[in-house]
């Protein structure tokens, strides 16, 4: 018995390894464009183009942001960003857990037909609702404004009702009818019972919502005309196409708008992973 233990723990340890050594070379293929980003925006011209690679510049060239920095005005870009990003948040976080709600909770007829074709809508691109969406924001006046690329997030996103309708399931039935014994409305025992719950799934889906707009470049494009709305992907693709010869500032602008995210994942990919692992739970 105990050699037969030992073996399997030894079996154990070898599977652990393995994997470990897998993550490790996984996460350096992924790692390594970033590190190559750092590297060449505090690179002198001179070593950018060099062959073999140099790593390690020489002098450090940490004037390459604060030129890059000051060739555009990176801090209205980084202002309408932020702009755009919380209103996304809030607009998701308002609309998602409410849909979502009504889609797992309670009952209603019709309520999985709905669903299902909630899901559908997930089915088409967006570039095929690109000219019918301008069109109805022509109409209505918003373009060149934030208005098109935040009014949307509090009408509802598909991927993310799916999200939270399947930790809604996982929630026990036990619990929200004692919630409606102690006379709890619907709207209550959402507020008071299944929101609480629903914390690391709900910042899963701020997270999710953040990136999307800090990273989305085919919205500003099309919707932002004047230069004092764009956003940081607007800027950072209009330095590249009037100052794509200087690599080293337009690797030191890349860097800076590219280290928010991977701090912002670094501190909750805790909360995200959990996130990720409720909703992946079907009760």
């Amino acid at each position: 018995m105990s050699v037969n233990s030992a073996s399997h723990s030894k079996t154990q340890s070898i599977a652990r390894a393995g994997t470990y050594t897998l993550l490790i070379i996984f996460s350096a293929v992924f790692f390594f464009p970033f590190l190559w980003l750092v590297s060449t925006s505090v690179k002198p011209d001179s070593q950018i183009m060099v062959m073999p690679p140099k790593w390690i510049p020489n002098p450090f060239m940490w004037s390459n942001y604060s030129k890059g920095l000051t060739f555009v005005p990176f801090l209205s870009y980084l202002r309408n960003t932020l702009i755009i990003c919380s209103a996304n948040v809030v607009g998701v976080l308002i609309s998602c857990p409410l849909v979502a709600y009504g889609l797992s909770v309670i009952p209603w007829k019709g309520r999985d037909v709905l669903f299902y074709v909630i899901l559908s809508t997930m089915m088409l691109p967006f570039q095929v609702v690109m000219v019918p969406l301008f069109a109805i924001f022509t109409k209505l006046g918003w373009i060149d404004t934030f208005l098109p690329l935040t009014v949307p997030a509090f009408l509802g996103n598909a991927f993310f009702i799916f999200l939270l309708r399947q930790f809604f399931m996982t929630i026990p039935k036990d619990l929200l009818d004692a919630a409606k014994i102690d006379g709890c409305s619907d709207f209550q025992t959402y507020r008071q019972v299944v929101l609480p719950l629903a914390k690391p799934v709900l910042a899963t889906v701020a997270l999710f919502t953040f990136m999307g707009a800090w990273n989305d470049f085919l919205g500003p494009l099309i919707y932002l005309f004047n230069q004092d709305k764009y956003t940081l992907s607007m800027g950072l693709a209009m330095f590249s196409s009037q100052y794509g010869s200087y690599w080293g500032m337009l690797m030191a602008v890349s860097t800076v708008v590219t280290v928010p995210i991977i701090v912002l994942f670094f501190f909750t990919q805790r909360t995200f992973i959990q996130g990720i692992t409720l909703t992946g739970i079907k009760g």
